[in-house]
């Protein structure tokens, strides 16, 4: 784990962009397993496992360098809100690692550390004290767990961002904090990009960046994450989830998602991948544009 992750922090700043998967949760259900929330994609972990393992050896044939594990909602929180107990937290987060490093072993391997609450709500972001304890356990977990770095994603306000930065910190692996935004590039919260990678850097983030953003919202927040001076990733989506949060609307073919992600690539972008919504055709389209710029 350690040459692994160290490999990863080194790849951030040198060499070739690199290439993340795409989407898990919507891949899931566009290939017919069913999903709701709270526990979203954590229901496949011991409903659809195998599933979940062929989407990963998918996304690592497509030619992605990281997989991140299906812990988006394995958190103590989410089990608890979906009348699960939150000792489960452990062994799924590790259920969630063990798949990813089964269907490509020299692949490696994110954990999410998404929001304990809504993504798309920061208005629901909880009290200090819990935002400490909760993200201390999960990010514990997911390194407990082996995996070699840690995407703290979709961030919708500073004061959450800053928590699980300095969570993943602690664990002495790498770690990006992404961050979700509106058209403005600013994120949910209402506060600006900027401020938000200013109070997460002083954490020693190995990228920081945008996530879950339509491609086009995505490119609008080239310019701050450029003059931060950081490593930056963008991994955006296909559109915006339905009002129960259960679909997202496909709106991009892989050519024209790679089209968008050349636009990253030239405004420095040090990683690039998928939200919800892409597919494995669309990580691939994204490998053949990374072949072509080498």
């Amino acid at each position: 784990m350690a040459v692994l992750g160290a490999s990863f922090a080194a790849r951030m700043t040198s060499g070739p962009p690199v290439l993340l998967d795409g989407a898990l949760g919507t891949e899931l259900e566009r290939r017919g397993v069913t999903l709701a929330l709270p526990l979203w994609s954590t229901h496949a972990l011991e409903e659809a496992p195998r599933e979940i393992e062929r989407i990963h050896r998918d996304y690592a044939d497509a030619g992605a360098e990281v997989l991140t594990a299906a812990s988006f909602r394995t958190q103590r929180r989410t089990l608890e809100r979906a009348g699960r107990s939150g000792a489960d937290a452990a062994r799924l987060t590790a259920t969630a690692v063990q798949l990813a490093r089964a269907a490509a072993p020299n692949v490696l391997v994110a954990g999410s550390a998404p929001p304990l609450e809504d993504c798309y709500r920061p208005d629901l972001v909880p009290e200090e004290r819990a935002l400490e304890r909760e993200h201390r356990e999960h990010i514990d977990n997911l390194a407990a767990a082996g995996v070699d770095g840690i995407a703290v994603e979709t961030m919708n306000c500073v004061r959450e961002a800053r928590v699980a930065a300095r969570a993943s910190a602690d664990t002495g692996l790498p770690f990006w904090v992404s961050f979700v935004v509106d058209a403005d590039a600013c994120l949910l919260s209402g506060e600006t990009l900027a401020s938000a990678i200013e109070a997460v850097a002083g954490s020693g983030p190995a990228a920081v960046g945008v996530n879950c953003v339509p491609a086009a919202a995505a490119d609008a927040c080239l310019s701050l994450l450029s003059a931060s001076g950081l490593s930056f990733c963008v991994y955006a989506n296909l559109g915006a989830p339905l009002p129960d949060g259960s679909f997202h609307r496909g709106d991009g073919t892989p050519r024209v998602f790679a089209a968008h992600a050349k636009t990253w690539l030239d405004a420095g972008a040090r990683m690039i991948g998928g939200c919800c919504g892409t597919t494995p055709d669309h990580v691939r389209a994204l490998a053949e544009l990374l072949d072509a710029n080498a």
